[in-house]
């Protein structure tokens, strides 16, 4: 105590003289004026959580009282978004303030790494050279290649509070990993030792559950997890303000993605897209900000805005390169940001799993494109059915012991769905075919789809044709081939049309297209299914096409329109094709016939011999094998 009275009346006495000292700027007797030094910026991210277990969202939400003063002190969102539902492809948008379609970081988890935009660094590097001290503890997981100086330091032991000078700003971001989906890998015994806070028997559960004693522990067991994140968020909140610094420093929280209950992470549902945001407005920078602490602004923001917003508040030119737009800083219209009301998702590969499907949400409304729409939303994940609830709702879908509900994640889905989510949260009832939404969902459509092709979205390329041709420099090879491009998103949308308006079109283009075009054109024709009637005799053997992709998508049509079984064309051409995305297309393929067909494989799936091999293909191997 004597030696802190003495530093206190020293430095009391010194400031009264007027004499500057470098090494005592720590303890705020001298530190520069806010107009002099740019804001700290701090980023606590929550992993696998959406909106929808916080009272500050949702009234069935657990309390969170830090993040709630958070809100009384900051803004809080409900219109933020991930872009994706899934950690690489969410955590890639979010760092590079670009959109993974566009610049091909839109595969979970990359098979190759791609390249940053040129000329485009991550957000943090940008930081840095302006004189911040960046810092990662420690959760990165990108799709792209980092680059040079994008942190100062980047591990499990990074804190703003190592950096070298005690004036420097600094810029640090912290991940809490406790909530991850892997927290709900826990087995029988677990659910023996370990009690909830929450009654299992009186949380509420998502409608499209089975109401199970399972479904309840596990739904009560992430809400603990809530709360943990709640207590991550004090912690940090405390260190910030002991060190005299939080109200120099804007804070935001938000969760990585949605989720992690089934059905949530990995899809483009608002339980997999909306996340909490909780920004904290520090004191001396409320002139950055065209809010009051405390408000809940309108503005819908995603995470590809995250990175110029950071950028603008530090008083940095945002790059070109960037698709976001900022919504914090210096000089924004309130109004201006007020009339922002448009989401677009994505979700392609997850792990082993493909299928590819778009949303757009504006206003109240939510519009999601299933583009391979006979792929059930079950289809087969080695890592999401080691959670006990999801292994339980698959079971119980095989004893037909769900309601259509319920049920309805097993199955094939429309090719559109139009959700009103103010009045149906949890997308369950799809308006696309009432009559009176036929104007919304026209327009929505033809938003999706200028949108998808104003940026070049190569998810409109199957993956390994990707990796052939266009992974060494994405965003060029896009703008390269972007009437390739725009032509194979026209040909994907005669899918919404009736199948008489298109037949003939598509017929020509499955006969004479470019191999692009010909994938999508089976590609739609699949998504007739039967609908297409005795037209199928119009279509090639799956042997006359040439390209690889094509033959595939030929062979998965027939199968579909239940022409043949589709099984000894399957495992012929996996096991002699050479490349082993290519292979794990295939695969993809091959379990959907498997698990949710009336065809039986005369050879034991288990004896497939794939020579083309990465992990994903061993990870549809071990499942096949039943050793997953």
């Amino acid at each position: 105590m004597r030696q802190f009275l003495t530093r206190t009346f020293f430095m009391t006495w010194i400031a009264c003289l007027g004499i500057f000292i470098p090494g005592l700027a720590a303890a705020g007797a001298t530190r520069p004026e806010k107009k002099d030094r740019p804001p700290n910026l701090v980023f606590l991210i929550s992993e696998d959580n959406s909106k929808h277990f916080m009272k500050l969202f949702d009234p069935n939400g657990v309390s969170t009282p830090a993040l709630e003063k958070m809100a009384t002190e900051g803004l809080t969102y409900t219109h933020a978004f991930s872009n994706a539902p899934v950690c690489s492809v969410a955590r890639s948008t979010l760092i590079s303030g670009t959109l993974a379609t566009r610049t091909g970081m839109h595969l979970h988890r990359k098979v190759q790494p791609v390249p940053m935009p040129e000329g485009l660094d991550m957000f943090p590097a940008y930081l840095r050279k302006a004189g911040y001290y960046t810092t990662n503890n420690s959760k990165k997981d990108y799709n792209a290649i980092e680059g040079e100086g994008v942190w100062d330091v980047s591990s499990n032991q990074a804190s703003w509070q190592n950096r070298p000078e005690p004036d420097q700003p600094f810029f640090h971001q912290e991940t809490f990993t406790e909530s991850h989906e892997s927290r709900l890998h826990f087995d029988k015994a677990r659910m023996e030792a370990y009690r909830p806070a929450d009654d299992p028997a009186l949380v509420k559960l998502f409608p499209q559950y089975p109401d199970t004693p399972l479904f309840r522990y596990t739904t009560a067991y992430h809400r603990d997890k809530i709360r943990e994140i709640d207590d991550w968020v004090a912690r940090k909140i405390a260190e910030l303000e002991e060190a005299g610094l939080l109200e120099d420093t804007f804070v935001f929280y938000f969760g990585d993605h949605g989720g992690v209950l089934p059905g949530s992470k990995g899809y483009l549902f608002e339980t997999g897209l909306n996340v909490p945001l909780v920004v904290r407005i520090p004191e001396n920078y409320r002139e950055l900000v065209p809010y009051e602490p405390g408000a809940s602004p309108e503005a819908f923001v995603s995470f590809v805005d995250f990175a110029p917003t950071l950028l603008r508040l530090a008083g940095i030119e945002i790059p070109e390169a960037m698709d976001g737009q900022p919504f914090l800083g210096k000089g924004l219209s309130r109004k201006k940001l007020e009339s922002r009301d448009e989401a677009y998702g994505y979700a392609d590969r997850f792990d082993e799993k493909y299928e590819m499907v778009r949303s757009l949400r504006k206003g109240k409304w939510k519009y999601i494109r299933s583009y391979q729409p006979w792929y059930p939303d079950a289809l087969h994940n080695n890592y999401r059915y080691k959670m006990l609830a999801y292994a339980q709702w698959r079971s119980l879908h095989g004893q037909g012991g769900l309601d259509p509900m319920e049920s309805a994640f097993f199955a094939a889905k429309p090719v559109e769905r139009l959700y009103d989510v103010e009045n149906d949260p949890f997308e369950t009832k799809n308006l696309a075919e009432e009559p009176g939404m036929a104007s919304r969902l026209h327009s929505m459509r033809k938003a999706l789809s200028s949108w998808l092709t104003a940026n070049n979205d190569l998810g409109f390329l199957p993956e390994n044709w990707f990796l052939e041709e266009a992974v060494a420099n994405p965003v060029a090879y896009g703008r390269s081939r972007h009437a390739d491009l725009a032509r194979a998103i026209a040909v994907s949308d005669w899918a919404t049309r009736p199948w008489p308006a298109i037949r003939d079109e598509l017929i020509r283009t499955v006969r004479k297209g470019t191999p692009l075009e010909r994938y999508w054109a089976y590609t739609v024709a699949a998504s007739f299914g039967k609908g297409i009637g005795s037209d199928y005799a119009e279509f090639p053997d799956w042997q006359e096409e040439s390209e690889a992709m094509v033959q595939l998508r030929a062979i998965e049509l027939a199968g579909i329109l239940e022409v043949r079984n589709p099984f000894p064309a399957l495992f012929s051409w996996i096991e002699r094709v050479p490349d082993p995305v290519a292979a794990l297309i295939g695969l993809n393929t091959l379990v959907y016939f498997l698990d949710h067909s009336g065809y039986q494989p005369e050879t034991d799936p288990a004896s497939l011999q794939v020579s083309a091999l990465n992990p994903e293909v061993e990870r549809r191997l071990a499942y096949l094998r039943g050793n997953w």
